[in-house]
């Protein structure tokens, strides 16, 4: 495959058996195929969108002192702010060049993952930017909730198989800012070839070229969506889970020719996680003679702590 398909939200939601159908079976074929869709009938608005970027870019035009008092030691980067060139793909030692900062889950009902979970961080220089960011959270969540549902379909699953997984999860909205590269990066690029932790990613900010996917042929693909669009991919969670039917795709963010090295480059990925306890365990009938178990027995929990650990992220 060449290029990323497109899928419609609102097929799926239209509540027309036709449509409904149709969204299940582009999606699927192309989760099984190439990992990656651009998804446009979501539920952001474009002012919410526009909101947020300006927030964003405030929030890293401020200065480095203020941004370092946001990082919070102790949590593996979980809530706040990450300083730039921390975080590195697995297997590299050279680190991403980026910053970025976590908005974590704001939960319901349930106090012990309340205690679980680190407090999201307050930014007292910008008055909106946490009402912002915590408006994003819900929508995109909203988003991947019904984008789940559609895929445990595709698995011959009931419907609603993921919601009690993802309700209260442990999921993650990362603003990035890329800064203009200043000197020769020797071997970093701005986020070297990885795949996601997560069950699946949904990311605002793919509308222009760096952004590369890796097919099956093993040749790299460029991820371009529409301004109304999010590019959504499979994460290793939701790859083990399903025996590798659905792929997660090894992607990076390339660094741009060097006449665009003093421009920024932003972006704003949602990290589906679902709660810690969620079993990894291949799906039966995703694992048969053709496809043997591929995986060992894990949880969401303990899986995503050793990823945290191999991206450098948090210390054995």
């Amino acid at each position: 495959m060449s290029a990323i398909p497109s899928v419609d939200l609102s097929d799926f939601i239209s509540g027309d058996p036709s449509r409904k159908q149709k969204f299940i079976k582009e999606i699927g074929a192309a989760f099984e195929d190439i990992g990656f869709v651009a998804l446009s009938g979501h539920f952001l608005s474009d002012e919410l969108v526009e909101q947020l970027y300006g927030q964003i870019k405030k929030f890293f035009q401020l200065p480095q002192e203020v941004k370092d008092g946001y990082e919070i030691a102790g949590i593996g980067g979980q809530r706040g702010y990450t300083s730039f060139g921390k975080e590195h793909a697995k297997g590299k030692k050279e680190g991403d060049l980026k910053e970025f900062w976590h908005f974590g889950q704001y939960v319901e009902d349930n106090p012990t993952l309340e205690a679980e979970y680190p407090d999201n961080v307050t930014v007292s220089e910008l008055p909106d930017f946490n009402s912002t960011g915590k408006e994003t959270y819900k929508m995109l969540e909203k988003t991947a909730r019904y984008v789940l549902r559609a895929l445990a379909l595709h698995l011959g699953l009931e419907e609603k198989y993921f919601d009690q997984w993802i309700k209260n999860g442990n999921s993650i909205l990362r603003p990035i800012h890329y800064p203009p590269i200043t000197e020769e990066p020797k071997n970093a690029v701005r986020a070297a070839a990885h795949g996601d932790i997560n069950l699946i990613t949904l990311l605002m900010g793919a509308h222009g070229k760096g952004l590369q996917v890796q097919n099956h042929q093993g040749e790299w693909v460029d991820a371009i969506a529409r301004p109304d669009q999010l590019m959504i991919n499979v994460g290793d969670m939701l790859s083990r889970l399903t025996n590798n039917k659905l792929k997660s795709t090894i992607h990076q963010v390339v660094n741009p020719p060097k006449e665009l090295w003093g421009s920024s480059r932003y972006s704003i990925p949602f990290f589906m996680h679902p709660v810690s306890e969620m079993p990894l365990n291949c799906l039966e009938h995703c694992v048969d003679d053709d496809h043997p178990k591929g995986f060992e027995d894990t949880t969401a929990g303990e899986y995503l702590n050793e990823r945290l650990i191999e991206l450098g992220l948090v210390k054995k």
